[in-house]
């Protein structure tokens, strides 16, 4: 099997995902539940001066069967006092496997008064700083900087601060951390029981924070134009991460390791070694050793400029079905079939070049691939 060893900040882990901070990670107990049902490293909840009360209720999933393996939450931090984390439940990690992270937010003010005391505790490998702002961040990076010298920092970045995402990180990376975690919940969402009329979960204007399978695009994104922007920089890729593919997708945007929240909340905590397994399997499959065989492998093929040049396609008549998807959803009405007999040579394709744009829809909906490109990639 191929190997998924990871280290991050000198710690070794025996697998790459990480348990991001979220529900499962509500005390010692939940961490433990994570480590042994084979989670590489841990996140704890989001440490506070004040334990969060949450709204009731405050986790739901979509109605809509397209947004697969999503979740919408109006959750808070952590709802046991801080100081129970530094006198209970971080000394119970003791002689924890792999890496034991600890969220810390959100203010500056909360940083300087709880990250010493977390680190004193000898147990805690990194320490990741959450802020809800994009102006917050970088001095509660300096204020944790300051209490904890010696440890690695991880920024918490979120889509949600749009062009001042990347010089937060820079910022961030200036006043002190190490690495970052990519990407935060997006939001505020809203969903709506359209039977009542009413919303389907609790808090302030009952909007909610949306993770999971459907923000997977945009961390990956985020993921690699970090790894572009600050190469050699740890990345703990998180969002939306269900499957092995995608696990392997993330790696090679340039994820250092993949924090997973929503995935094993939803599909139970076995998703963890089912996951890893799959993941060696894919590799073992495509001939790679080791997970690190694939990090940033995607980098070098992004483009720095677009590419305008017309596309050439290739139809293979023994394969096509026709559905006719690629002539009845071409928004430009540039694709003509002849012939009515599946799996036949007979099957011609047309192509209207003077109207085709050369979109690609017609490729992305030929399941059957009777319907390729010649040319891309290029």
């Amino acid at each position: 099997m191929a190997d998924l060893k990871t280290t991050l900040f000198g710690v070794s882990m025996s697998s790459p995902f990480i348990l991001a901070s979220g529900p499962l990670a509500y005390d010692a107990t939940g961490l433990w539940e994570a480590y042994r049902a084979g989670a590489g490293g841990v996140t704890t909840k989001t440490l506070r001066l004040e334990r969060a009360i949450n709204p009731t209720p405050h986790m739901v999933v979509p109605r809509s069967s397209n947004l697969r393996a999503t979740l919408f939450n109006t959750e808070k931090w952590a709802d046991l006092p801080w100081e129970q984390w530094v006198e209970r439940e971080l000394p119970a990690m003791r002689g924890h496997p792999g890496l034991l992270i600890a969220s810390i937010g959100h203010t500056p003010a909360e940083g300087e008064v709880i990250a010493g005391p977390v680190a004193a505790t000898g147990v805690v490998d990194a320490i990741e700083c959450v802020a809800y702002t994009k102006a917050t961040i970088v001095d509660l990076v300096r204020r944790v900087r300051e209490q904890a010298p010696q440890m690695p920092i991880l920024a918490k970045l979120t889509f949600n601060w749009g062009d001042d995402l990347y010089p937060a990180a820079e910022a961030a990376l200036k006043a002190g951390a190490n690495g970052f975690t990519a990407i935060d919940s997006i939001g505020p969402t809203l969903q709506i029981d359209i039977e009542t009329g009413q919303p389907t979960i609790g808090g302030a204007g009952n909007k909610a924070w949306m993770s999971g399978a459907a923000i997977r695009p945009v961390a990956q994104a985020v993921v690699a134009e970090l790894a572009t922007r600050f190469p050699g920089v740890p990345i703990v890729g998180t969002g939306g991460v269900i499957q092995a593919e995608d696990a392997v997708e993330m790696t090679m945007v340039g994820a250092s390791a993949i924090g997973v929240c929503t995935a094993p909340l939803l599909r139970g905590l076995e998703w963890f070694e089912r996951t890893h397994k799959a993941l060696s399997a894919w590799l073992d499959s495509h001939n790679y050793g080791r997970l690190s065989d694939v990090r940033g492998a995607a980098l070098r093929h992004l483009h720095v400029v677009e590419d305008t040049a017309p596309l050439t396609f290739v139809f293979e008549p023994l394969k096509c079905t026709k559905c006719d998807l690629c002539v009845v959803l071409c928004p430009y009405d540039a694709r003509l079939m002849e012939g009515d007999k599946p799996k036949s040579l007979d099957l011609k394709q047309i192509l209207l070049e003077d109207r085709c744009r050369y979109c690609g829809l017609c490729v992305e909906v030929c399941k059957p691939a009777a319907l390729t490109y010649g040319n891309w990639p290029r």
